[in-house]
């Protein structure tokens, strides 16, 4: 089975490889002093702070092995493919809600860079499935917990 493809933002690779390298140095040196500390209190079989340093190690690896899979599998998304024209991954998307006239801008991402609190939303979203492929003008409905929301796309820029 082929592994999956990961779209991404040049911004949102660098931030992985960020995280990959403070993992692989400060983190991994932090635990490694921690593991060290607790030794030194002598008997393993009931030392709390053994385990807690050890699992700490543990999660540290897996997330390791999370982002070097991501990354393996990563593929940039090609600014010179973000269309004004129609939303498409990369593109910054300003949408008005029909109801409250609330306008709000997000930035299409990939799932592995999804952060709702900076308006990255992914293309597997609710409202970004909704909006990808669409085109400036278009309403789109939304279903979400809340209920059915319906959305005009206001504009569709390539992020600066």
């Amino acid at each position: 089975m082929p592994e999956k493809v990961y779209e991404m933002t040049y911004e949102g690779i660098k931030k992985l490889q960020d995280e990959l390298e403070n993992r692989k140095t400060m983190v991994a040196a932090e635990i490694a002093e921690r593991l060290k500390e607790a030794r030194a209190l002598g008997d393993l079989s009931e030392n709390s702070e053994y385990d807690d340093a050890k699992n700490s190690q543990a999660e540290n690896e897996v997330r390791i092995m999370e982002i070097e899979s991501v990354l393996k599998n990563a593929r940039l998304i090609d600014e010179d493919e973000i269309s004004k024209n129609k939303v498409t991954l990369g593109a910054l998307v300003k949408i008005r809600d029909e109801e409250t006239k609330e306008e709000i801008d997000y930035l299409l991402v990939g799932n592995k860079e999804e952060d709702i609190f900076n308006n990255k939303i992914s293309s597997d979203s609710p409202v970004g499935a909704a909006i990808v492929g669409k085109k400036k003008g278009q309403v789109v409905d939304v279903r979400t917990p809340v209920g059915l929301l319906r959305y005009r796309i206001v504009r569709i820029s390539k992020p600066s």
